[in-house]
């Protein structure tokens, strides 16, 4: 069962990295937990639990909860070194009250200091909605360090959309830039601005007659 931390207790703090620094799993995952924590932050519980048109009446907190549950849903699954995601236990306090997510989210970046990067694990997967109760379902081997990438990876995917709806109607409220990027894109954009800075920098030939 995943604890309920104390939120002022977080240790979990915006995290800035030199441009060189390349990072594991466990370190992505503090970096991502950070960065959702900071933006918590910055929501109020009307914000967090308004139905979103865009999101097709969902909300920014049942997004929170997703990403949250998934992470929480592998650490559980630990001890067994069995994962199934489709059976994860759904938390509805955590889309509810932000300073629940934020709790959840130190326990996250508390835990994953302690995970095995190699550590085997067999995951239950699901491909459709329509399996039939008690079937079998199509089990793989995997690894605590790339369902981490997998986790960091759902968990990008859902802070754009996020972002969107913040963007659309809450645009008072300041969005890191980077919130719901995924990192080879951040490496394209970093690598073509600093292009575009070297060709602003070379001085043009002249030919004077």
């Amino acid at each position: 069962m995943t604890p309920l931390l104390r939120p002022e207790a977080s240790g979990i703090r915006r995290v800035k990295l030199p441009n060189s620094f390349v990072m594991n799993a466990k370190q992505g995952t503090i970096l991502i937990a950070a960065q959702m924590a900071g933006l918590l932050e910055q929501l109020n519980q009307e914000v967090y639990t308004r139905p979103l048109p865009l999101f097709h009446g969902s909300t920014v907190g049942q997004h929170f909860r997703h990403i949250l549950e998934f992470y929480t849903c592998l650490f559980d699954g630990v001890l067994t070194a069995h994962v199934d995601y489709g059976s994860r236990k759904r938390n509805n306090a955590l889309s509810e009250c932000p300073r629940n997510a934020h709790a959840v989210l130190d326990y996250i970046a508390d835990t994953v200091k302690h995970q095995d990067d190699h550590q085997w694990l067999k995951v239950d997967s699901e491909f459709s909605g329509d399996c039939v109760a008690g079937a079998e379902r199509p089990v793989y081997i995997s690894s605590m360090g790339r369902e981490l990438q997998y986790a960091f990876d759902h968990a990008v995917h859902h802070l754009a959309m996020i972002r969107m709806g913040l963007e659309v109607y809450f645009p008072e409220i300041q969005v890191d830039e980077d919130l719901g990027v995924a990192p080879s894109t951040l490496k394209y954009r970093k690598g073509a601005e600093a292009a575009f800075a070297r060709s602003e920098s070379v001085i043009p030939e002249t030919t004077y007659g």
